[in-house]
């Protein structure tokens, strides 16, 4: 059977199938159960397979490839504008195989396994991170409730209950709440440790990529912004300029017109929180430094922090920072901050 198009709406144990022909008639139109979609894509002749990017998506993609198809991956909130009916499974695929003959429709690259790995050691490690700030915003709730003010950050917390612990009764505080505190205090250095594993495969992977070398000579760019780029854009070359990476991270305005009137709000917040928030945090780290610098960039991004403050000019740091790593992963170019360029090079 020669179809276009096929739409897959993925699920857990059935899968909806819809294919048409190059006219746009519907040759099929059915639920498959997980097992068996393979064998009907390896029945059909070599066409483009459409899927929402959503979870399980990349291997779907990555497995309907390796039969000779072609799998384009699609935002779910650009596919749903095509769903005509109630939602369902069918009208799912339905609204996936429409969405994909779209010629101005904008797809998702598919991420290889070695992507995904090191996806795999970021989302691992950002839960351990929101586990150690909801372990010590407990302890810190706990202790408010015996009129114990913690001071802010990590460090002061664990010191603060190393006193607490070293003397309860001195603070009023039963046994039972000092064995609970005592677990807080043993679980800390426990996350502390894991957290610093992962940290470790981090700068293993890092220092394994060529790609991520050449990232890191970017201000606000280190091993977790670099392999977290690396592994969600590949070589970037999905993107047409840096803007349109930038666009893609959020990190542009928020657009709001009409006719003549024109109106630009904050970023848009769009795609990977993750992402947008490891490129702001290395320019807010990059821009406490931009004072005793002398080169072009630092003092853009320091006339800009005085103009604008602080926040704003780390976002656009940010955004500068991904129109570079887009040039830098697209073109194959080398960074040179000194603002000097030789052939094959990217300066700041």
């Amino acid at each position: 059977m020669k179809l276009k198009a096929i739409g897959i709406d993925l699920a857990k144990g059935v899968f909806g199938v819809h294919g048409v022909d190059e006219h746009g008639k519907v040759l099929m139109h059915k639920r498959v159960s997980r097992r068996h979609l393979l064998g009907l894509l390896a029945k059909l002749e070599p066409g483009v397979v459409g899927m929402e990017a959503c979870a399980s998506a990349h291997y779907w993609a990555r497995e309907i490839e390796r039969l000779g198809h072609r799998a384009r991956l699609m935002s779910p909130q650009l596919v749903r504008p095509y769903r005509k009916g109630n939602k369902n499974d069918p009208n799912d695929a339905a609204a996936i195989c429409e969405a994909l003959t779209r010629p101005s429709m904008r797809f998702v690259p598919v991420k290889r396994q070695a992507q995904q790995d090191i996806q795999a050691l970021h989302r691992v490690r950002e839960q351990l991170l929101k586990s150690r700030t909801a372990l010590v915003n407990q302890a810190r709730g706990l202790l408010g409730e015996y009129g114990i003010v913690a001071p802010g950050g990590i460090a002061k917390l664990r010191r603060l209950l190393v006193e607490l612990l070293a003397d309860p009764a001195a603070r009023g505080l039963s046994g039972l709440l000092s064995e609970t505190l005592v677990q807080i205090a043993e679980r800390l250095p426990f996350i502390d440790q894991r957290i610093a594993s992962y940290d470790l495969r981090i700068e293993r992977v890092f220092a394994a990529d060529e790609r991520c070398r050449r990232l890191d000579k970017v201000a606000g760019v280190g091993p977790l912004v670099a392999t977290a780029i690396v592994s969600a854009v590949g070589n970037a070359r999905e993107f047409k300029s840096g803007r349109e990476l930038a666009g893609w991270l959020g990190l542009v305005p928020r657009q709001y017109s009409s006719g003549n009137r024109e109106l630009l709000l904050g970023i848009s917040k769009r795609a990977d929180r993750y992402l947008r928030t490891l490129l702001i945090h290395g320019a807010r780290a990059a821009l406490c430094r931009v004072e005793r610098k002398q080169d072009w960039r630092s003092l853009w991004a320091n006339r800009l922090r005085l103009k604008r403050g602080f926040n704003v000019a780390a976002v656009a740091l940010a955004n500068k920072n991904a129109r570079v790593i887009w040039a830098l992963l697209a073109r194959g170019d080398n960074y040179h901050p000194s603002g000097k360029t030789a052939p094959g090079s990217l300066a700041a």
